[in-house]
This record gives structure tokens, sequence and C-alpha cells, in this order.
């Protein structure tokens, strides 16, 4: 069997870090918590990554670059802005349910503690993969006449607002049903709200 490339062993270190910042959260979890659940030396971690700083800058870029591909297949599609956001919704529904700890990453660590993220990822540098790929979808549907023009940001908070609005209720247990039995209501709510007044 193959021993693992240096990239695979970040990669792997990413993963183990991002559950455990998820769980745990960021500053109760130390380098030496993660080193131990990967079976590591903790001087070994550090040749990976040379702070938990660095680390978690790391994750959020990775969690976004896996987001914006995903929503960059989307992109692509020849498929209405109506049709896009319900697939935007069943993707990042389907993340929350199958790799919650992506989502919790996002929304625990990344959102509640700035003050780790203020030093090479000032705005939204971090997030630029899938922040790139809602702004290419807001544009082309503004194009196309099928969506409102209007500030970025306030389509922007919008659309991520229901999302990790939903997200979080499903994280805490308070949904009565399933997440993905949503995605039809939260798509058209989103849609309903970004349509251009001719559709």
């Amino acid at each position: 069997m193959a021993r693992p490339t240096k990239e695979q062993k970040r990669e792997n270190i990413m993963l183990e870090a991002l559950k455990l910042f998820s769980k745990e959260g960021f500053y109760a979890t130390t380098i030496p918590d993660i080193a131990k659940a990967l079976n590591m030396s903790v001087g070994n971690m550090y040749n990976y990554f040379k702070s938990k700083d660095i680390l978690a800058k790391e994750i959020i870029k990775y969690i976004s670059a896996y987001l914006g591909k995903e929503l960059r297949k989307i992109n692509e599609s020849d498929i209405s802005a109506k049709e896009k956001i319900h697939a935007f919704v069943k993707i990042y529904f389907e993340i929350a349910q199958n790799e919650p700890e992506m989502i919790e990453y996002f929304l625990r660590v990344y959102l509640s503690n700035r003050e780790v993220f203020k030093d090479g990822c000032e705005g939204m540098i971090c997030v630029s993969d899938f922040v790139t790929e809602i702004m290419i979808f807001f544009e082309e549907g503004v194009e196309k006449g099928e969506l409102r023009n209007q500030d970025f940001f306030s389509a922007f908070g919008l659309f991520m607002g229901y999302l990790g609005g939903m997200v979080f209720l499903f994280g805490e247990k308070i949904l009565p049903n399933e997440l993905d039995s949503y995605v039809d209501d939260i798509a058209n709510n989103i849609y309903q709200a970004l349509k251009s007044d001719e559709n």
C-alpha cells in the first residue's frame, strides 16, 4: 500500500482538526488533541502547520474550495436561475446532513471567532472560492433578466441567511423533519425574494 503523500497528510490533518474544532470548539481544541486523534507526534504536526491559527485558516479555505467546486458545477449547467437556486439549496443541505462538521465549522468557528481569522483572512479572502460562485450566479441571473439587480451583499445575506438559519436549526435538532424535506420551500422562498419583477 502506497504511503500517503505530504498533501494527503495535510488534508487528513485538516479533516481531523475540522471535526474537533466543530465539536469541541476552537479554543478548547489543542494541537496535541489533534495529533493524538491522528496518532501523530506534536512535533510532526508542526511540520505541516506552524500554528493552530494557520491550520484554522487553511481549513476554511479548504471548505470554501469544496463548496465552490460544487457550486461551479451548478453554475456551468444550462438551467434557469430558479433551478440553480434549487440545486444550490439541495447540495448545501446534503453537505450539512452528510458532512455536518463542514457547515458547523463555518458557522461556529469561522463566523464566531473572527479574531482568529483577522490576519490573512480579511473580508472574504479565505472564502473567495465559494463567494465567487455565488457572485457569478447573481450576475448571470441579472444579465438574463431572471433576478432583480441589487447590491450583492443584500442578496448574498438573504441567500446565506436562509441556508445558515435552516442548517443551524437542523444542527440544534429543532426541525421536526429531515433537512432535505425543506429544499423545495426554502429554494422557492429564496427565488421569490430575488427574482426580477418581470418573472
